[in-house]
């Protein structure tokens, strides 16, 4: 029996993909149909990005372009059609499956909604052979215990970066002492050039945090740029990186870590995935006047 469009529409036919779980947001409300993951392919690896966390933030221009007056604010975001009394922030922690190891980068902001956005993957905790965490604010290691301490990833590998991990050591806070520090000894502590896994390079990306890490992932002869919180927004941030924003510790460091890697992103024309880019994540690079960037989401390109 053939179906008219209208039918197929009205009876659910024409929509193939399944919705997805939905989230609830850190302010208590539920968001509608949010996916929980997304699968790219790199060459022999198996990149998954997932989504374990979003939320609206209000008045995004006391964290972003905080260097600039209110009329260039408004004016640029109007010119991208997008508000300027909120911001979507996505929390998005990448799984790296090389064939041989399954590769965390980043534990998202609980044990919780790490798991779940993992077992919808398909993965169990138990299948992470590496935790990789680029840095050590708190919604990239929440997820590291669970609310008694327990470790989520307990068969797992820690790595991560020696200079952002004694910046912390010295200076401390809560939510380092409380996750990172009691798995210290279980560390590995890598610098700039250095290889989680064949095919997975530590790339310095200072500014954000005084260590903040960046990894290059290479295979087939394809590259992407797990690129953390290089940029944490696709128009304030990687359009114009010299607007300051309030997360990043070393703002000068920032932007020009910022320029950095937009150009390289932009030249060799690879893909790079961030922390807080609008889920699913990836999205390539092309440059855009003097200094600036324009981001071009990821359609079908690493199917």
């Amino acid at each position: 029996m053939k179906l008219t469009r209208r039918q197929a529409l009205a009876s659910g036919a024409a929509l193939p993909l399944a919705v997805a779980p939905s989230l609830t947001l850190a302010d208590g409300h539920s968001a509608t149909s949010l996916p929980t993951h997304r699968d790219f392919t790199l060459g022999d690896f198996k990149v998954t990005t997932l989504l374990v966390g979003s939320r609206s933030v209000p008045e995004p221009h006391k964290i972003f372009g905080l260097n600039v007056d209110a009329d260039t604010f408004n004016e640029v975001s109007a010119a991208n059609f997008i508000p300027t009394d909120a911001a979507q922030f996505f929390f998005t922690p990448t799984v790296v499956n090389t064939g041989s190891e399954v590769i965390l980068f980043d534990t998202g902001l609980n044990a919780g909604g790490t798991t779940k956005a993992l077992e919808a993957a398909g993965y169990a905790a138990s299948d992470v052979t590496h935790v990789v965490l680029t840095h050590m604010h708190g919604d990239h290691i929440g997820g590291l215990t669970d609310d008694n301490g327990a470790e989520t990833f307990a068969g797992a590998a820690y790595v991560t970066g020696q200079v952002e991990f004694d910046a912390w050591a010295k200076a401390g806070n809560e939510g380092f002492d409380a996750k990172v520090k009691p798995l210290a000894e279980k560390m590995t502590f890598i610098g700039g050039g250095d290889a989680v896994r064949s095919g997975v390079t530590a790339v310095e990306s200072f500014g954000h945090t005084p260590g903040h890490m960046t990894y290059m992932l290479e295979s087939g002869g394809k590259q992407l740029l797990l690129m953390a919180d290089t940029a944490n927004h696709y128009v304030w941030s990687v359009a114009y990186p010299d607007w300051e924003v309030k997360f990043d510790m070393d703002k000068a460091a920032a932007a020009a870590t910022r320029k950095k890697l937009m150009d390289m992103a932009a030249s060799d024309r690879f893909p790079l995935i961030g922390y807080h880019m609008p889920f699913p994540g990836m999205g390539f690079i092309e440059t855009r006047g003097e200094g600036g960037y324009r981001y071009v989401p990821h359609s079908y390109q690493l199917i």
